[in-house]
């Protein structure tokens, strides 16, 4: 028998027992030609130049984390392959093959494993990526037409990106098998991620899990000022790295701590699975760590798409406060626009608000801002409708007014001081609220004492010759999408005032230049489904194949006469127990995870958080299930 025959023949006697690897591999796959397939379609041209651009480089930066996933993935997939089939495979050995022999009797099993993957990845991609742009359509509250127009590149792309990133592996696992001794392959599958330690240094690590840990939650939840970047970064690589400490240490630790208590140890079955808990802990630790570390990315992934769907909604109810704002140098236009724009529509509200322009060379900052006096905005916010919770302010005080953004990595601006024409002022707040609508969006301002503002007029007019200030007229109608009827008249306003600065703001209901953001929302909605399921897949895959090992000690309990029943509870306490550990740690990573976002983002994400955990409880409660089935199956109880 040919070595070709030979590999197909063990192909297909293993395909069972490599099945899951096989799903999960043609998961990945199946995911990241969706992905890419998004960038070559069409389907989001309705949605403008812009929008589109924004969203192919989201989806572009989303493709990336999945490569640096699927890279991982596939690492740990093919080590598992190797580890089984060394020990098989090295049987060979003693039939005469050499070790590049069996080399290459491995690399063609792995590669029709990896091929097999392939196909079906982008095959049901092929047959799925109508109904993933459909959800992602409706996720996203966007209605435009999907048509299947079939393109090679998504195809080639991920074919390309996982057969390189597949090969490495491939050619790495040939050349662990040609350095490979025969007692190396024979007892390589107890070898596989097993760590030697002591008690000793169990507690060293796990007392240094517990601080890298702690210094990494205490990061997340730190007001950083301008280093908020620096610290987010620094907390995520120590929680990493603190998840990975804690199940090669602490974990273990307890569990031998536990172990060796015999008021515990024999108690409902716990003698049969605690100390296979321990050397299942010690040797797959890095796959524990690596499902927690993935879960807590999948919840933060999930809080960051609320939060930008909070900030989008946000966003629009801002820029659509009004919808005419007229800017004039004339202090009596309130009267004529309102009758002009009470020819074809109803106003819903109306103010108006003085306000005068200092550019940058009158503040310690690189912008200029626009100045209010204090009863001016007091005045408006009565007239609208708007929030404004202050009292009075001192003649040192003041109030920034800007505009609502996506994320800010800007800390809190209360109780900074702010130089204004050589006088220094405590900025007391700092509010969103949107006095000035749109006009807010391209200029902040600053709300001062109207003393203050008095003065500082004075002091510019002195200073610059520039004696006016300006009026902000602004109108919010009640059908704001019958907004063009008015604009022929108010136009015609601003052309007949030209002796003097007028100008006209209509805010289109129906123009949306940020609905990449809603597409950005659902992608990350999707992120979140793929890491909890890739974690599931990942532990799923692990116990699966571990169950084949525990045959001949399950084997050799129920000839000791321990009832399989018995032997079924045990198996199931020890499964429970591999996936309640990465959930609980989780579970209280992503607490500070979504913390340090709520403070980005400025919103609460509590609720996120909390069922986000439950969903991910749900998934695991199904994989478990599914493990129990599938581990007694194979492991004969």
């Amino acid at each position: 028998m040919t070595i070709g025959k030979l590999a197909f023949h063990n192909f297909k006697k293993s395909f069972q027992n490599y099945f899951s690897m096989i799903l999960s591999l043609a998961f990945t796959v199946l995911i990241l030609f969706n992905f890419t397939n998004l960038i070559y379609t069409d389907t989001f041209q309705a949605l403008g130049v812009k929008n589109k651009d924004y969203i192919d480089i989201i989806i572009r930066v989303i493709s990336v984390v999945l490569l640096c996933f699927m890279f991982f993935f596939i690492w740990y997939a093919t080590n598992v392959f190797l580890t089984k089939r060394k020990k098989e495979i090295g049987i060979f050995i003693f039939m005469g093959l050499t070790n590049q022999k069996i080399g290459r009797l491995y690399m063609l099993e792995i590669i029709m494993t990896g091929v097999s993957s392939l196909v079906l990845g982008i095959g049901f991609g092929m047959i799925t990526t109508q109904l993933f742009q459909m959800i992602l359509l409706k996720m996203s509250a966007i209605f435009v037409e999907i048509s299947f127009a079939f393109a090679w590149q998504p195809i080639l792309i991920t074919a390309v990106v996982y057969l390189i990133i597949y090969s490495i592996f491939v050619l790495k696992g040939y050349r662990n098998i040609v350095r490979s001794s025969v007692l190396d392959m024979i007892s390589a599958a107890r070898q596989n991620e097993y760590v030697k330690t002591n008690s000793l240094l169990l507690m060293i690590k796990a007392i240094f899990g517990i601080c890298v840990l702690a210094n990494g939650y205490y990061l997340a939840i730190k007001e950083s000022g301008m280093n908020i970047m620096g610290h987010l970064l620094g907390a995520t690589v120590l929680v990493i790295a603190g998840t990975y400490l804690l199940f090669g240490g602490f974990i273990p630790m307890v569990f031998q701590y536990l172990a060796g208590r015999k008021s515990f140890l024999y108690q409902k079955e716990r003698n049969l699975w605690i100390n296979n808990v321990i050397f299942r802990m010690r040797k797959n630790y890095r796959t524990y760590a690596m499902t927690c570390v993935l879960l807590t990315s999948s919840v933060t992934a999930l809080a960051a798409a609320f939060a930008q769907k909070d900030r989008y909604d946000n966003i629009v109810h801002f820029r659509n406060t009004y919808t005419f704002q007229i800017v004039s140098s004339l202090p009596d236009l309130e009267d004529e626009v309102t009758k002009l724009i009470e020819k074809d529509n109803d106003v819903a509200y109306h103010g108006s608000l003085p306000v005068f322009f200092m550019d940058s060379s009158h503040f310690n900052s690189y912008f200029g801002h626009g100045i209010l006096a204090f009863s001016d905005v007091k005045k408006l916010a009565k007239e609208v409708g708007l929030d404004f919770p202050y009292e009075k302010l001192e003649e040192d005080e003041l109030i920034l007014a800007n505009h609502i953004v996506l994320l800010s990595l800007i800390p809190d601006m209360r109780n900074k001081t702010v130089d204004i024409d050589g006088k220094t002022y405590r900025q007391i707040d700092e509010t969103t609220v949107p006095y000035l609508g749109y006009l807010q969006e391209s200029q902040d301002y600053y709300i001062v004492n109207d003393k203050t503002y008095e003065e500082l007029l004075s002091s510019y007019a002195e200073t610059t010759g520039y004696t006016e200030q300006n009026y902000t007229y602004n109108y919010r109608i009640e059908d704001i999408y019958n907004y063009a009827a008015s604009l022929d008249e108010l136009d015609e306003l601003v052309h007949n005032t030209e002796e003097s600065y007028t100008g006209r703001v209509a805010i289109d209901p129906n123009s949306d230049d940020i609905r990449w953001i809603k597409v950005e929302y659902s992608l990350c909605v999707f992120m979140f489904l793929v890491f909890v399921v890739a974690s599931g897949s990942i532990l799923f895959m692990k116990l699966y194949n571990d169950a084949f090992e525990e045959k001949e000690r399950y084997a050799v309990l129920k000839k000791m006469g321990i009832a399989e029943k018995t032997l079924g509870k045990a198996a199931a306490k020890e499964l429970r127990c591999a996936y309640a550990l990465p959930f609980i740690l989780m579970t209280v990573s992503s607490f500070f995870a979504v913390h340090s976002l709520e403070k980005m983002m400025s919103t609460s994400l509590k609720m996120i958080n909390f069922v986000s955990v439950f969903i991910i409880f749900l998934f695991f409660v199904v994989f478990y299930l599914l493990s129990v089935l599938f581990y007694r199956k194979n492991a004969e109880i």
